[in-house]
């Protein structure tokens, strides 16, 4: 059984959620995916009630601030559990090259203590496979227009049946990534805005999409469900309803707009 346990939901500059990452939570052992801005990503662990020795690894898909900065606060938690024999070790941590040597950098420059050998950067590309928690992963290089930016395929093995997750960082799906999306059983994709507030927002500008947008792409690849994240924080209240409502004009599977602690059950 693997739950998606949303973390936070929101993009770079909000303040009523957190930024947008997550965990693939399996009885084998848990991954995040990205980790937030800063030190909040240890309220949200906290408040998610997840155990931090069941954090086997971490997958940063990119090196915005929103994505980035709370890595450093996760492995200075990792790194304090193995010292004091309170985390089994290894902690993988997957990401592009040159985002593995920024963080290495600040870690060394920022945390008092030295880290554990237990602790590994694992530099990834487009195209490499890798299994975590029993998690089998292909990673997807996005062809971001901005920073490098990896995604990842994911297949999760049941009793009787494989499910297929897709999660392409906080960009559109490209189209030489299509072949990935396809008849997919979930795609995690961003939706920054509704496609009605876009002179509000200026989702594209941003190299991001909306919500109506995202509906058109699961639809036309043929996924089955959809998870809607990576927006603005104007109207909390309501977001649920509106994105749902607006994805709902193109696609025709389940949709889901989680809040922030929200738990999907995926197999």
């Amino acid at each position: 059984m693997v739950r998606l346990v949303m973390l936070g939901t929101g993009h770079a500059m909000v303040t009523k959620c957190y930024n947008t990452c997550f965990v693939l939570d399996s009885d084998k052992g848990s991954i995040m995916v990205d980790a937030g801005g800063g030190n909040g990503i240890l309220t949200q662990m906290e408040k998610a009630g997840l155990d931090w020795s069941n954090i086997r690894a971490l997958f940063l898909t990119h090196a915005h601030t929103d994505h980035i900065m709370g890595v450093i606060w996760v492995i200075r938690q990792i790194n304090s559990l193995i010292q004091h024999q309170k985390h089994p070790g290894p902690f993988q941590l997957y990401g592009h090259s040159k985002n593995l040597d920024y963080i290495k950098y600040s870690c060394h420059f920022l945390l008092c203590d030295s880290l554990s050998d237990r602790i590994q950067f694992l530099p990834i590309c487009g195209g490499t496979q890798l299994t975590e928690c029993g998690i089998d992963l292909e990673v997807i290089d996005i062809h971001s227009t901005k920073k490098e930016q990896l995604g990842f395929r994911a297949v999760i093995h049941t009793d009787d049946k494989e499910c297929t997750m897709v999660c392409l960082g906080d960009e559109p799906c490209h189209e030489a990534n299509e072949k990935y999306v396809k008849n997919a059983d979930w795609l995690l994709s961003e939706a920054f805005c509704l496609k009605s507030e876009e002179q509000i927002f200026h989702p594209y500008t941003k190299h991001h999409s909306t919500a109506y947008d995202a509906g058109e792409i699961a639809q036309r690849l043929g996924v089955k469900n959809l998870v809607l994240y990576h927006t603005e924080d104007s109207d909390l209240e309501h977001r649920k309803k509106k994105y749902a409502e607006e994805a709902m004009q193109n696609f025709k599977g389940n949709i889901f707009v989680p809040d922030d602690l929200e738990v999907i059950q995926i197999s």
